[in-house]
């Protein structure tokens, strides 16, 4: 009797927790035929790197962390995918979520060797690209 209690208490209260688990986005997150969120971040000498700027080239957006297993996997795929397609449009960003920025991110690109721009997200991009629940997240953007 005291488990249907619990049981019957606890479907009850559903709704409830899932209204306080699952906040709704402010920004949902990009979806497919949708132009992407612009932005413009500093890349690792300073210059502003503006996603607006590569329209006309198919941009390989990739989110990454310097503890990532994953990331370091893909990167290595990435810098050859840039090497092999540049001259044919392909143009790769690595957007960086290391809570410590550049301390963390420039030791590993001089390790890696990353041939693209390499920015560190905000907050307000990670808003803007639906949370990045997870890493890596990579996203391909068609030329227009």
């Amino acid at each position: 009797m005291l488990l249907r209690t619990f049981a019957v208490a606890l479907v009850a209260m559903c709704p409830f927790l899932a209204s306080q688990t699952a906040p709704q986005l402010a920004h949902p997150a990009p979806q497919v035929g949708r132009p992407a969120p612009d932005f413009t971040l500093h890349d690792s000498a300073g210059s502003p790197v503006k996603l607006s700027a590569y329209k006309g080239k198919v941009v390989l957006l990739d989110f990454w962390a310097t503890w990532c297993t994953g990331c370091k996997v893909e990167i290595p795929w990435y810098v050859e995918f840039q090497n092999k397609y540049r001259n044919d449009g392909l143009a790769a960003i690595g957007v960086s979520m290391d809570d410590d920025g550049w301390k963390s991110v420039m030791p590993f690109l001089e390790e890696y060797k990353l041939n693209y721009p390499v920015v560190i997200a905000n907050q307000d991009l990670t808003t803007r690209y639906g949370g990045l629940p997870s890493l890596p997240m990579t996203l391909l953007l068609i030329r227009s």
